[in-house]
């Protein structure tokens, strides 16, 4: 399978703006007149990353992500197009968010995804996903294909 740089339909990135003051900063990570009803967050979580290490690429059947890159830190996100119908199938995109470049980024089904920490300290990563990780009462299967170990897999973040 080959990928092509190029834009992915239906991926969303947003540049997040950081309102600062003596006290600190503040940002909306999302509001509910700006978000597709099916891309409501159903659960959130954080996550740290120390630098040079990935997670993924990966990607899901039915969940769409929101990923909330805003600091500290800096990644390397990339993005595949795995969606055959897609408009943009076997599109590629690499996006820089972080810190100097915070951004949200939606992620919707079929669309793998991957991301590496490419700064020099610790980075941190809220997602907000539309679906409960493992369903309701954590006695689902969980809605993820992964692909960092596939042999000859076209997803790399390398």
């Amino acid at each position: 399978m080959q990928f092509q740089s190029g834009e992915i339909d239906g991926l969303g990135i947003r540049r997040v703006e950081k309102h600062s003051d003596e006290r600190g900063w503040l940002a909306e990570l999302f509001r509910a007149d700006e978000l597709d009803r099916d891309g409501m967050p159903a659960m959130g979580y954080i996550s740290v990353t120390r630098p040079g290490a990935g997670r993924g690429p990966h990607e899901h059947r039915e969940q769409t992500d929101q990923f909330c890159f805003l600091g500290p830190g800096r990644f390397e996100v990339r993005l595949w197009d795995n969606r055959p119908e897609s408009p943009t199938f076997q599109n590629l995109m690499t996006v820089v968010a972080g810190d100097a470049e915070p951004k949200l980024i939606t992620v919707p089904p079929g669309v793998v995804h991957g991301y590496k920490n490419i700064g020099q300290q610790d980075a941190v990563v809220i997602n907000l996903p539309n679906r409960l990780y493992r369903g309701r009462g954590r006695d689902e299967a969980v809605d993820e294909i992964r692909h960092e170990t596939g042999r000859g897999s076209p997803f790399q973040l390398d």
